[in-house]
């Protein structure tokens, strides 16, 4: 794809260098000018963007609705495909708690969900909110958190209409929908009701966006909230949350590495919290709670991949810790919930995740097994504690979420649910394999892969490879709708469980984190190489797609390796990683010194990143094809960062191939909000990934799905 044939002239930003310095050495930055001084006012109110910033964006998205005018007819028939796959009007499965049954659903053309209830086993229901009457008057909406108070007579949700995630939160009667209060604002999304139904806890944001305090709020009350906690230390995040019998609000700090939890009791918010054990350098822990014990699960005494102990409520703290459960290399525990009779747990081994019950009363234990190569396993907590019944979602690339409901001491799995695909899915036409990709220091990269069982594996495909690998997030390799847009049309369609992640343990999340940063980029190129020469596709033929941290994966691999992709859809991409990681006002860089080292403090962590940090090893070559996307009011990846690298790679890029930046004038790190018009972001990417591939002329018809 050569800019000589483009229909437009593609936006040379203005270069004003700027100059750095720090260990003594000095760093130009031509384009800085693009981060505003106001961003956190831009946060608030996208107006206040400084003139030359909004036009210098705007010319960028001109320029890029030019170069894909030629596709708008196949974003059109994308769309129509990503939305024919949604049931327009889907329902979750009630969750019982109490009197009542709580449950999400959609009306057909409606955007956002309606959050309901009914008496438990049947009934007239009631709508608590609806998400789309909520959204009518914004051109963003987002509802990130709904929660009825335990006595079931009030409903608190969080509302972002900036993208911005700056949320503010709504209390209303549960049976009439009266206004009781909307007095939190700048809340983070996080709070939890106490036992008496009136008190919420929440976090707050200052205008750095940084969870920095804990308040208690009366419901209906005018007057100062009381403040619980302050956090002085702008490395660390806050939370709340609560164990699964609400005896206990769990009162949170941590960074990605680092906790440290306290004990608020349900029945007396205003009682001082109570610490579990205090924070330690690398001590993980989370807090369960079964009768006059915390059930925790640590990685405290060298347990890498974690262990499970216990401790008396009433003293907590790490002398008194007992194991109930070792620590076993290779096996990752990755979440615990204690029911009445039975202890839950969620961990994965050799890539591949499960469930274990055991039951109180004696300790034995069993797991719920599967049978697929590799699929994806999530658990849900529920409202209840004295239950029998564990509900899970089960999918694959080839099978559509299937919601059960589990008794955990008959054993009986009970479908409750399977995603509905109106179009039409036919598993039976599609493979999914999971491969082992060798990197080069012997290691295996796993790969998931889907594909249609007629699709030519001789190396002419094209493929889609995705990765992220930061933060230990695994990518699961569940059923996804948006990619059978492109696996009809030819694509084999590939996640990489690169090392940054926890697909093989936490040792896998710190061989690819500081110093270690390198090896997710290498174990990417790795396994786009195995999937060329084992004839998945071809070098060349590659479309890298990765967003956030995963984009600063894209922009990485498009130095190392250009030849080996064909395109890079970088979504929200972390590609600026220095300048980021030097600047400790903005929201997120003192949490992430952990993950990717303090260059201000350290000459070290400074080379190390500035030797990988994408923006700045953008060098003359020929870089493959390249769309950025990226949202205006995004506070975790800033609009800047993507704007900055698409401006220098336009300048040091010596192959005329396609380099794009869209911006969302109008949305954060999500994108779009509302169900359907994300789907439409999603079909200029894929769009994007066609036109380079030479087949979006060919494609506005896909193959049959049934």
């Amino acid at each position: 794809m050569n800019e000589q044939h483009l229909p437009a002239r593609a936006p040379l930003a203005a270069r004003r260098p700027s100059t750095s310095n720090h260990h003594g050495i000095a760093r130009e930055d031509d384009y800085a000018w693009l981060r505003a001084d106001n961003w956190q006012a831009v946060m608030r109110d996208p107006a206040v963007l400084p003139a030359d910033i909004r036009a210098h964006l705007e010319a960028e998205n001109a320029y890029t609705g030019a170069v894909m005018a030629d596709t708008e007819p196949l974003q059109e028939t994308l769309f129509a495909e990503m939305k024919g796959r949604i049931k327009e009007d889907d329902s979750s499965v009630p969750a019982p708690d109490g009197a009542f049954d709580y449950y999400t659903r959609y009306v057909v053309g409606g955007q956002h969900p309606l959050f309901c209830r009914r008496p438990r086993g049947g009934g007239t229901e009631e709508i608590l909110i609806d998400g789309n009457a909520l959204a009518a008057p914004h051109a963003y909406f987002r509802i990130a958190n709904v929660a009825h108070s335990p006595d079931h007579t009030l409903v608190a949700y969080a509302v972002d209409t900036k993208g911005s995630e700056f949320y503010t939160v709504t209390i209303v009667e549960a049976e009439t929908g009266r206004l009781v209060d909307a007095q939190i604002t700048d809340n983070n999304g996080g709070f939890q009701w106490a036992a008496d139904s009136k008190t919420l806890l929440y976090v707050w944001l200052d205008e750095e966006h940084r969870p920095r305090k804990l308040f208690a709020h009366r419901a209906g009350a005018q007057g100062k909230d009381r403040l619980i906690h302050e956090q002085t230390d702008p490395g660390y995040f806050l939370d709340i949350g609560a164990t699964q019998d609400h005896k206990y609000l769990l009162f949170g700090v941590h960074d990605h590495e680092t906790a440290e939890v306290s004990l608020i009791d349900a029945a007396d918010p205003g009682a001082a919290p109570r610490l579990v054990a205090a924070r330690e350098a690398e001590h993980d822990y989370s807090v369960e709670h079964h009768g006059a014990r915390l059930i925790i699960l640590t990685n405290s005494g060298g347990a890498e991949d974690y262990r499970i102990v216990e401790a008396p409520a009433d003293s907590p703290s790490p002398e008194n810790w007992r194991e109930i459960e070792p620590h076993r290399p290779g096996r990752l525990i990755l979440d615990v919930v204690a029911y009445k009779d039975f202890l839950v747990r969620l961990e994965r081994e050799d890539g591949l995740p499960r469930i274990v019950i055991r039951r109180f009363a004696d300790g034995e234990e069993h797991e719920i097994a599967f049978d697929e190569e590799a699929y994806a396993l999530g658990l849900s907590h529920g409202y209840e504690y004295d239950t029998r019944t564990l509900r899970f979602t089960y999918s694959s690339m080839t099978t559509p979420a299937q919601v059960f409901d589990y008794d955990m001491e008959t054993r009986e799995r009970t479908l409750r649910k399977t995603q509905e695909v109106p179009s039409g899915h036919d598993p039976s036409l599609f493979v999914t394999r999971r491969v082992m990709a060798p990197a080069k220091d012997g290691e295996t990269v796993p790969i998931s892969l889907l594909y249609r069982k007629e699709t030519a594996l001789d190396g002419t495909a094209p493929l889609l490879l995705y990765g992220y690998g930061a933060y230990g997030m695994t990518m699961p390799a569940g059923f996804n709708t948006n990619a059978l847009s492109l696996v009809d049309r030819g694509f084999v369609y590939a996640i990489a469980h690169i090392r940054g992640g926890k697909e093989k343990g936490y040792r896998w999340y710190k061989d690819g984190k500081r110093e270690r940063k390198v090896n997710t980029f290498t174990d990417f190129i790795a396994a786009g190489e195995y999937l060329a020469e084992q004839k998945f596709t071809s070098r060349g033929r590659i479309i890298a797609h990765g967003g956030s941290a995963g984009g600063m994966l894209m922009g990485a691999v498009a130095n190392m390796a250009p030849n080996l992709f064909l395109g890079i859809i970088a979504e929200v991409p972390f590609v600026d990683v220095l300048t980021t990681m030097l600047d400790a006002t903005l929201p997120l860089t003192p949490p992430e010194w952990p993950e990717w080292g303090n260059p201000l403090q350290s000459a070290q962590d400074y080379r190390t990143i500035a030797a990988y940090s994408p923006y700045d090893n953008v060098r003359g070559q020929t870089y493959p094809n390249i769309i950025a996307l990226a949202g205006l009011t995004d506070p975790r990846v800033t609009y800047w960062e993507p704007a900055k690298w698409v401006a220098k790679l336009r300048e040091a890029d010596t192959g005329g191939n396609l380099i794009l930046l869209r911006t969302n004038m109008e949305a954060g790190h999500a994108g779009a909000s509302g169900r359907f018009e994300r789907l439409k972001e999603v079909a200029v990417s894929y769009a994007f990934a066609l036109k380079v591939a030479g087949l979006d002329a060919s494609s506005d018809s896909p193959v049959p799905r049934d």
